[in-house]
């Protein structure tokens, strides 16, 4: 079934691309993710959740994407469940975890800094070996999209609550 989910989202993906590709602007957070290609359990993860309008809406928005290797990294069964309906709460909860209103660039960065996600929880910003967001490290910053930015980051990033 996730294969299916995987299949099926890649394919309307693949669409939202090609349309973003006929406009003259610059493409929103969620296009640039899925162009990027190393974000395809993340778009499944969002299409699941019913964030991608959100996520294709003005904002702006800074968003920590984890990678395909940083979803793979959670223990065996926890994204298969999590995109199961019954999930969906637990799941909105993560990905907007890893949101937070406003564009906010690596230079905009300061250490010890909270940021308050859209999931309503605080992240934490620590500048002393590179740049981690509660522990987690920022493998590339600022990539700017029409209604924000994206940082990648190597996990996913787990709220409290």
């Amino acid at each position: 079934m996730l294969r299916r989910t995987f299949l099926a989202f890649t394919a309307a993906a693949s669409l939202t691309s090609a349309t973003a590709f006929a406009g003259d602007g610059p493409k929103d957070i969620v296009d640039t993710a899925v162009a990027a290609g190393s974000f395809t359990t993340l778009a499944a993860a969002l299409d699941a959740a019913d964030l991608v309008d959100t996520l294709k809406g003005d904002g702006p928005f800074t968003v920590f994407a984890p990678t395909d290797e940083a979803f793979a990294a959670l223990p065996e069964g926890t994204v298969e469940s999590l995109l199961l309906p019954e999930n969906k709460d637990q799941l909105v909860a993560i990905l907007t975890y890893h949101v937070v209103p406003g564009k906010v660039m690596s230079t905009d960065l300061s250490d010890g800094m909270a940021a308050t996600t859209v999931q309503g929880d605080d992240l934490t910003v620590d500048l002393s070996e590179g740049v981690k967001i509660n522990s987690v490290s920022v493998t590339t910053a600022d990539i700017e999209a029409s209604n924000g930015v994206i940082h990648v980051v190597d996990a996913v990033i787990l709220p409290s609550s």
